[in-house]
């Protein structure tokens, strides 16, 4: 069930590729098949163009970064809202940039720092040195979140049941520049392995940064993310690339649940659902305009993630003075988009029938070809899914039997607990036939003969030892198996 490695014998073709990049305005050509999709009827399109805007000579002449906070003043006001906030937020860094500038994150959450039965959702911002809006306003909303918890209960229910990281600045270097990549002019959002072409996939060869955010994928288990982006106003959702390269619209496994999850955030949108470009205010990447090395697709692939890259404004760069007008046309969708891990989809987790321990395994739903793993310390599981549809979920553990169960979703979250029992192979029939003592194998004058040898005594003591034993595993087992259906069946919904 999980997504499997595509390898294509189109390699030389990815070096042209990379020449998008460098030009002021580009169009990526390509044929539009048609198609049937909700929402595209009648082949109708959703835009034909990824704008890349490389760097504008003309902004030289105007200090553009005026009114933006400089990475040392970006990094004092963490360490402030670090002090400020204690009770609710941790500071940390995942590493650090080409020139050595720490990539601070600030997590947010009533139990910062500890492992909880709880979804992680992370945002990402200045991946693109040039498109320094998401710095700023990632810092207004953790500022927001602080100052509102326990007031508003949008920010009380983000921080009691999520654990949110903030990446401000994943490109300082690029910031510092005033240019699109980072300090050896790479674009970090072409630099992750790519699932179509085998371009990235030696990881000694990647930037820092791309290293700190595959290192931090490895270290924390993120159920949901966004990057925020500049140049257009759109959500975008993968995949972001296309097997022969062409543009037109390629569907992931998860595709009804990203156009849910982008549809969250372009209609809490001051205007991004009002888009005569993009219905709706979203779109497939792949369809938009194909890229290959793009973070999205890494995280949904590898990092069991659900990530949407989000065009916050039409400018780039726009002038600090429109700051507060574009954070309370984005404030909403951000809170939203968080909320959407509490709201919405199934949750739970998987236990052992026979110890009452939680089992990490994996999460399967049926007509979707995406595995999902649980945590490993309390084996939870968070499995976003668009509201109002009917699921059949899977829940599998390695050495135990599989349970399925149907659920409704309408538009509030679902619990649902799988208790899984082993089993039954060679060892278990071996333990089972020695604990009920089925002698029926042995024949009677094969039990006369076994009586009437020299190891009579030493058999003798084996049989009462063995059954000795026998008694106290099934005594436990029994024992085990009663408190924990009383400790569940008090706290949560069992599907069994």
């Amino acid at each position: 069930m999980k997504i499997r490695r595509l390898d294509l014998p189109f390699c030389l073709l990815c070096f042209s590729l990379g020449f998008c990049s460098f030009l002021r305005s580009v169009f990526c050509r390509g044929g539009l098949d048609s198609y049937n999709l909700p929402g595209f009827e009648n082949g109708t399109s959703v835009g034909y163009g990824r704008r890349l805007f490389a760097k504008n000579p003309s902004q030289t002449s105007v200090d553009v970064a005026q009114g933006y906070m400089t990475n040392s003043e970006l990094e004092k006001a963490v360490t402030e809202f670090g002090r400020r906030c204690s009770n609710v937020s941790r500071i940390y860094s995942i590493g650090r940039s080409v020139n050595g500038v720490p990539l601070w994150v600030i997590e947010i959450s009533n139990k910062p720092g500890e492992e909880e039965a709880e979804p992680a959702f992370k945002f990402i911002g200045n991946v693109h040195g040039d498109e320094p809006l998401g710095r700023e306003l990632l810092m207004l909303l953790a500022d927001w979140i602080c100052n509102n918890y326990m007031k508003d209960p949008l920010a009380t229910l983000i921080v009691e049941n999520v654990h949110l990281h903030i990446l401000p600045s994943m490109n300082p270097d690029g910031f510092s520049l005033r240019q699109r990549g980072n300090a050896n002019n790479i674009d970090l959002n072409r630099d992750f392995p790519d699932q179509f072409f085998p371009m990235n996939d030696d990881e000694s060869s990647r930037q820092p940064e791309t290293k700190a955010i595959m290192k931090w994928m490895r270290e924390m288990r993120f159920t949901a993310s966004a990057s925020l982006h500049g140049g257009a106003l759109v959500a975008n959702y993968p995949w972001d690339g296309t097997q022969d390269k062409r543009r037109n619209y390629y569907a992931c496994p998860d595709d009804a649940t990203f156009r849910f999850l982008a549809s969250v955030y372009s209609r809490a949108h001051h205007n991004m659902s009002l888009s005569t470009e993009f219905q709706g205010g979203i779109t497939n990447g792949a369809y938009w305009y194909p890229i290959y090395g793009g973070m999205q697709d890494w995280n949904y692939i590898y990092g069991g993630c659900f990530e949407l890259t989000l065009e916050i404004s039409d400018n780039k760069w726009p002038p600090a003075n429109e700051l507060p007008t574009l954070w309370e046309y984005n404030r909403k969708s951000m809170l939203n988009l968080v909320l959407s891990l509490v709201k919405s989809g199934v949750h739970g987790r998987i236990f052992s029938s026979d110890s009452g321990r939680p089992l990490p395994g994996s999460i399967i739903i049926e007509g979707i070809n995406y595995t999902l793993k649980t945590s490993r310390g309390f084996a939870d599981y968070h499995r976003l899914l668009p509201s109002e549809g009917r699921y059949k979920v899977v829940a599998t553990v390695p050495g135990y039997r599989s349970k399925t169960t149907s659920i409704w979703l309408e538009e509030a979250a679902t619990t649902v607990d799988f208790v899984l029992d082993p089993e039954v192979g060679p060892q278990a029939n071996l333990i089972g036939s020695a604990c009920e003592c089925d002698c029926g194998s042995l024949s009677r004058q094969g039990f006369v003969d076994l009586v009437r040898g020299a190891h009579f005594e030493l058999t003798f003591i084996l049989i009462v030892i063995l059954s000795f034993l026998c008694f106290l595993l099934q005594w436990r087992i029994r024992s085990n198996l009663s408190k924990h259906r009383q400790l569940i069946g008090s706290k949560r919904p069992v599907a069994v």
